[in-house]
């Protein structure tokens, strides 16, 4: 029995009978090849990728796991089409926050359509992707306090500034509820989520060393997706507790081309933007601390 993703937050979402991604309860991911031919190129990709020897295999774990196309019953109600076969990245998570991060400074590239690149050319100036490298595309978070969560607006997340971007990564990893925008997010997460030897930043950085000298693809338009699960860091107890399960992933394979090779500046220069602004906020979290340990030792 295929259902709609419940935790899908950008894209094609398939409701209200348009097409979108469908998945089942075996951890699989079915996304339906788009009509033109970008659907083609993204099976193709997969296939290249899965096949490609010189892809180191400590990489493949950020990509997910392709399993060939199949033939399903389409969302929309148009009967059987082709969909990628893919790991649901989410599977085996109860209540995951997961954030969608476009990279790249640009979304269009070569020989695109005149028409096509308008529209690129107009999204990348209206939102962060020219000024910062990355956009924000859309996440939701787990309210604890709740028990339910909670979706950011996507006409909100597509005005986001730099400002904005800031805010909306450090809510990401934050305690206090995310529906009230009079709370200073405290980002009681950060440390787990975004810090340590295996959270988002070192996956992050782990990418971009490899960005840094592979000339196989270059990833246009492509996104990252951050998720974890913030029950398990408030719920843990000892060092045998579960942790964050922090993951970072690539998806969104419709346009990527031959490197040729030659480095994708592209996705690597977005990257270390992004990067950037992880480091800045687990800096800030540091020196929160040290504040407060100093206070504490003073007696205050």
């Amino acid at each position: 029995m295929l259902k709609v993703p419940e935790h899908q937050v950008a894209g094609h979402i398939a409701s209200d009978g348009k097409l979108g991604p469908l998945v089942d309860d075996q951890g699989r991911f079915f996304k339906p090849l788009q009509g033109d031919s970008r659907g083609e190129h993204e099976a193709k990709f997969y296939e290249s990728f899965t096949s490609n020897k010189k892809v180191p295999d400590h990489i493949r774990r950020y990509f997910p796991v392709y399993h060939g196309t199949q033939l399903v019953e389409a969302s929309d109600g148009s009967g059987k089409l082709p969909h990628l076969v893919l790991d649901d990245v989410v599977s085996g998570y109860s209540n995951p926050s997961v954030m969608d991060v476009k990279i790249g400074s640009r979304t269009w590239y070569p020989d695109v359509s005149e028409e096509y690149f308008k529209k690129c050319i107009k999204k990348d100036r209206q939102t962060t992707t020219v000024s910062l490298g990355f956009r924000v595309s859309g996440f939701k978070i787990f309210d604890h306090q709740e028990s339910s969560f909670w979706r950011a607006e996507k006409k909100l997340v597509l005005g986001y500034n730099a400002d904005g971007a800031r805010l909306a990564l450090r809510k990401f990893v934050s305690s206090n509820s995310p529906a009230d925008s009079n709370l200073t997010p405290n980002c009681a997460f950060a440390l787990e989520v975004y810090g340590g030897s295996n959270g988002i930043l070192a996956q992050l950085v782990e990418l971009k060393d490899w960005f840094e000298t592979q000339t196989l693809y270059h990833f246009n338009s492509c996104s990252i997706l951050m998720i974890y699960e913030n029950e398990s860091i408030l719920m843990k107890e000892g060092d045998d507790a579960p942790a964050a399960r922090a993951q970072v992933k690539l998806v969104d394979f419709a346009h990527v081309l031959d490197g040729n090779g030659v480095i994708d500046h592209n996705f690597l220069g977005g990257l270390c933007s992004f990067i950037k602004f992880i480091k800045d906020i687990l800096q800030s979290v540091d020196k929160r601390d040290e504040t407060d340990t100093s206070l504490l030792e003073n007696g205050r």
